[in-house]
């Protein structure tokens, strides 16, 4: 398990776009140890929960690694095991919960939406930090990560949402 957090961690760099060709190992270390003392102990557990799900197969419904898993369910996966957060299934019913912040304002473990269905808020994943967000992407992908930047996503991105995590209470959604 130790062995997986630092595979884990050494993917959050990469993704990150903290390790560079040419860098140090020293200097690579460095950074992402300045970066990860500004983070909250919860988002690095969700950040850490999220990335080691990449390559998981996407199944529409699905709520567990080991069948597969799709957008909603796998933000409410990750926040359950990292945060012991109960989120609700569905992108849409997630966008009801949190606070909305500015697309300029991101911060790992913040969620972000997008419409993809020709749906205002179909689809959800979670953002890692420098324009990128890891989900579960749609039917035969897998979940990985993507830059919100490519023009598929920016023309698609919907909002962003922060969830409290610091109490460590369950989120309880309302009736739809």
């Amino acid at each position: 398990m130790c062995a997986k957090k630092y595979i884990t961690i050494f993917w959050l760099a990469l993704f990150c776009g903290f390790a560079h060709a040419g860098d140090e190992a020293g200097e690579q270390a460095s950074s992402m140890a300045q970066i990860t003392t500004q983070w909250t102990s919860t988002a690095q557990e969700i950040l850490l929960n999220a990335l080691n799900l990449t390559g998981v197969k996407y199944k529409y419904g699905g709520k567990s690694p080991e069948t597969g898993l799709d957008c909603s369910g796998f933000v409410r996966y990750v926040f359950q095991q990292a945060a012991n957060l109960t989120l609700p299934h569905g992108a849409r019913a997630i966008s009801q919960l949190g606070q909305a912040i500015p697309m300029d304002q991101l911060q790992p473990g913040d969620l972000v939406f997008f419409n993809t269905l020709k749906n205002a808020f179909s689809h959800v994943g979670i953002y890692i930090g420098e324009g990128r967000f890891i989900h579960a992407p749609s039917s035969g992908g897998n979940i990985r990560v993507a830059d919100m930047n490519d023009a598929y996503w920016s023309n698609r991105f919907n909002g962003a949402r922060r969830l409290e995590t610091a109490t460590q209470r369950p989120i309880e959604a309302s009736a739809e």
